[in-house]
């Protein structure tokens, strides 16, 4: 059983939805970015890294932003693995990788993947990589024992969420919004509808849900429908973007008060 199966295992016996926090890897400096991600760690239940990479046509200006800052710092894939390995020498927490195909080609699958295994990254979401095309990547992952992660939409068929079912392990990720990444004021009344609609079909593995959830009235709510996780990237890639390498109280200060959010008890 994979660190991340176990986490939701283990919060659906206290009765708790799962936040996940993301941050991007290497912002503002690398150096600084091992020393954020650690405090985000000692608040989430799941830590979601992105490796920076120059296009990332899924994320919002708020991440952008970061993935311009990350790479203007020198931020490489090997930074990331360097900062993803230090970080499991400290935490327990199950750590995710996203990212983007081409970091990954470019790499080697069989050698990213690997050195996922050696780094203690227990999961992997390559957001631009459809399933139909996934196949070599995922045989892979799951000879290494890494949980591939899936991305569902708001305009995913039936036939291809059955696809995306059939090989995703660790959870699924449902992307409430059409658009990108970015922290909104008020959660959609489509977000609860499809969150509740993903659930007729995602039974297996857990349910988490992102794209434009910032606040713990967000959090509770998307919990509240049934999902078993809360996905919040920009609204802590925000604070990052204004305080810097000073933003390790406000980040710790936002997660506890998400993560209250997810115990419905």
């Amino acid at each position: 059983m994979s660190r991340i199966v176990e986490k939701f295992a283990e919060l659906r016996q206290r009765g708790e939805g799962a936040l996940i926090g993301y941050l991007t890897l290497g912002d503002p400096t690398p150096e600084d970015s091992l020393r954020l991600a650690s405090c985000l760690a000692r608040e989430v239940d799941i830590l979601e890294l992105g490796i920076p990479f120059s296009d990332p046509i899924a994320d919002g200006p708020t991440i952008q932003g970061a993935i311009d800052r990350a790479l203007r710092a020198g931020t490489n894939t090997d930074h990331c693995f360097e900062i993803a390995e230090k970080l499991r020498r400290r935490f327990e927490i199950p750590l995710v990788f996203m990212t983007y195909y081409n970091i990954v080609l470019q790499y080697g699958e069989e050698r990213f993947v690997s050195r996922c295994r050696e780094v203690g990254v227990d999961g992997l979401l390559v957001s631009d990589l459809p399933v139909e095309e996934a196949r070599p990547l995922l045989k892979v992952c799951r000879r290494m024992g890494v949980d591939m992660i899936f991305l569902i939409a708001p305009t995913t068929t039936e036939e291809r969420m059955n696809k995306i079912l059939r090989s995703a392990s660790g959870f699924v990720y449902l992307v409430s919004l059409l658009g990108t990444t970015g922290a909104r004021e008020r959660l959609s009344e489509l977000t609860i509808e499809k969150t509740r609609w993903a659930l007729r079909y995602v039974k297996e593995l857990p349910l988490a849900v992102g794209f434009g959830i910032s606040k713990p009235e967000h959090v509770r709510a998307v919990i509240e429908a049934g999902a078993s996780g809360a996905v919040v990237g920009s609204a802590f890639v925000k604070i990052v973007e204004e305080e810097g390498a000073a933003a390790c109280d406000r980040l710790r200060r936002l997660a506890a008060e998400l993560k209250a959010a997810t115990r419905l008890g």
